[in-house]
């Protein structure tokens, strides 16, 4: 991207976000002061995810709680009049309640601005100020059996996600209909979610470097992304896909032999295409598998009850009558767009709890994981009943994420506190996959997504949380260690091929 159109990039998202933020001003109901702050750092943060001494952590943890809090918040405020699509629990509705969440929440990005500031001053400034060793064997290996290694991992991936859709190991918001033994049930899951994502970023890595056109080789990498999600039912191919490509963006500029445009234009059109075809055939198999109900409280029981109603009401409609596939498909890119990306919803919920104390934190960190159910979340601090779904066979939760959940004890300094160490772990995993993948950018891309993911979703059973880091590194970890086996076997051959033959006795 020149420099000229990186200029225009910046002033239509300055000009919209300002447009945006002025009308939400109008609509706030609470201290116009606190909403500007809230927006400075949100976009702060964000902004900060695409500069060049950024690592790939700052972009996505920016990037989601942009989406989740800042651009939710303004849109419902100023175009919904303050109706949100989640529950939002006894959150009110008043000017009182509104700052006390943008406080609780600017507290905890301004801590992620701090643990950023401490990372680039202290530790390191981006990825490439640290060396690291690629990983050459691998590399040989890869070039040597290309061809045999991409149909192996085509084979593989649709093998696994055909299996999973007919046996349903995993699927999200569903009790598994098939449990495997040998904790095989477990590898599913690791391998739907990340780990064959895994594999596509080292081959994508290697594929870079044999200086081509790796335009083949990332559609089989998009593949895998859309069998994978729509195998588990979820419509979030966007996320492993995308971190791929941003991988595979920020390899190239390194590169001496770059993509050339229309290389780049028709990977991003695959990924589009794959993108809306796996969330319209995820959409029509949930439609048919899941009950059409919806949690009770769909903006809170205090806004149905109380005197209080929104500032001003903008209905999105044209007064004429669409037909029900188009309406139902601009509901859902609405719904993911704005919508589906955790956030807001949880501080407002665990804002206005009036049991909020160390009490609450423990028994958070005591919730046990069943497959079926609801979450301590939904039922103590939502108060939400699932009505119409048979929860024995279904588990359907709300998060709150990380934010509203260091804020269970009601303490600001201790959500900095922890949002400050957050960010920080999240920095150091990165560096570590940097350091062990032998200089992998793409995987480091997609492991930095998977743990900002994790953070915005994060409330659920928190002490398995080791599950998912213990997985991530051990992916880190099996990379390595192949990358010294193949080294080691390569030394071995190269010395048996300089050792005289073998003479045989009697001769």
């Amino acid at each position: 991207m020149t420099f000229k159109n990186l200029r225009t990039c910046h002033y239509v998202y300055f000009v919209t976000a300002g447009v945006l933020s002025f009308f939400t001003l109008m609509n706030y109901p609470g201290q116009g002061f606190i909403y500007i702050v809230y927006t400075i750092l949100l976009n702060a943060l964000f902004v900060l995810g695409f500069t060049r001494d950024r690592i790939f952590f700052d972009l996505f943890i920016g990037l989601f709680l942009w989406l989740g809090f800042w651009l939710k918040l303004s849109v419902r405020v100023a175009f919904f009049g303050a109706a949100f699509q989640e529950p939002v629990g006894l959150f009110n509705g008043t000017g009182v309640a509104y700052d006390h969440v943008l406080l609780a929440t600017s507290c905890g990005v301004a801590a992620l601005l701090c643990a950023r500031m401490i990372r680039s001053k202290f530790l390191f400034t981006s990825l490439s100020s640290k060396k690291a060793m690629p990983h050459e064997a691998t590399f040989r290996f890869y070039h040597r059996y290309r061809n045999m290694i991409l149909m192996c991992f085509f084979a593989f991936f649709a093998a696994v996600g055909v299996t999973n859709l007919v046996l349903g190991v995993y699927q999200r918001g569903s009790v598994p209909r098939t449990l495997l033994p040998f904790g095989l049930g477990g590898l599913y899951s690791w391998l739907l979610l990340f780990g064959m994502t895994t594999i596509s970023a080292v081959i994508l890595d290697c594929e870079m470097r044999l200086r081509k056109n790796p335009v083949f080789v990332s559609v089989i990498g998009l593949l895998e992304c859309f069998f994978s999600n729509i195998s588990m039912l979820s419509r979030g191919m966007i996320l492993n896909a995308g971190a791929l490509l941003m991988g595979m963006h920020s390899t190239d500029r390194g590169r001496p032999a770059h993509m050339n445009r229309k290389s780049k234009v028709l990977i991003v059109v695959i990924f589009g295409l794959l993108f809306i075809v796996s969330v319209f055939v995820v959409n029509h198999v949930r439609r048919l598998v899941f009950p059409a109900s919806q949690p009770v409280s769909v903006l809170s029981i205090a806004a149905q009850s109380s005197s209080w109603k929104p500032a001003v009401q903008v209905p999105f409609s044209t007064g004429m009558a669409l037909p029900k596939a188009v309406a139902d498909a601009i509901t859902d890119v609405r719904v993911l767009v704005i919508d589906r990306w955790v956030g807001i919803e949880g501080v407002m919920a665990v804002s206005s709890y009036s049991g909020l104390g160390w009490d609450l934190w423990k028994r958070a960190w005591q919730e046990k994981y069943s497959h079926s159910g609801t979450s301590l979340f939904d039922e103590l601090i939502l108060e939400q009943e699932w009505k119409g779904i048979p929860m024995h066979s279904h588990h359907f939760i709300n998060l709150p994420g990380a934010l509203a959940f260091f804020y269970y004890p009601g303490s600001y300094p201790f959500l900095f506190a922890c949002m400050v160490v957050l960010g920080l772990v999240g920095a150091g995993i990165e560096f570590f996959v940097y350091k062990f993948s032998g200089a992998n950018i793409i995987l480091c891309s997609l492991l930095a997504q998977v743990v900002a993911y994790r953070y915005t979703h994060f409330g659920y059973v928190p002490g398995r949380s080791y599950l998912l880091f213990g997985s991530l590194l051990l992916n880190v970890l099996m990379i390595y260690f192949l990358e010294k086996l193949l080294r080691k076997l390569t030394n071995t051959r190269q010395r048996d091929d300089k050792l005289p033959a073998v003479v045989g006795r009697g001769q």
